[in-house]
């Protein structure tokens, strides 16, 4: 890549997102695709977007990424994830904003492990008295 583009990698569950940023025009692609052509519910084209918006520079940067692993949700907030850490290489004042909305913390929740003796993590099976 060229040296204009600043570099991140987001995390989410299991997705894995790596995020190039540039000054532009507020495209945004995500594995060759526009924003809301790959994530169709317009709920994961807005946590996308939420770094941007709450820095008010949402037509100021092109933003391309490649994401791989997990589901829709994990990686929407992989993404996102990514971008707000770009965000903050290309202007440090950048990071105390972000980091008061929460999109500098790395979500570290995962799917819990199933036990044995349990259908799933949690749930038992059917219990009967008689």
């Amino acid at each position: 890549m060229s040296d204009n583009k600043i570099y991140a990698t987001g995390r989410r569950k299991t997705s894995v997102a790596r995020v190039w940023v540039k000054p532009g025009s507020g495209n945004i692609v995500i594995n060759k695709l526009p924003l809301s052509d790959y994530f169709r519910r317009q709920t994961l084209v807005l946590i996308v977007r939420q770094p941007l918006e709450s820095l008010s520079k949402s037509d100021a940067y092109d933003i391309f990424a490649t994401v791989d692993g997990g589901g829709w949700s994990g990686q929407a907030g992989a993404v996102r994830l990514g971008i707000a850490r770009c965000l903050t290489q290309i202007d440090e004042k950048n990071r105390k904003p972000l980091r008061a909305e929460g999109f500098l913390t790395r979500d570290a929740r995962g799917v819990e492990r199933k036990k044995y003796g349990r259908k799933k993590a949690r749930k038992r099976y059917q219990f009967s008295k008689r």
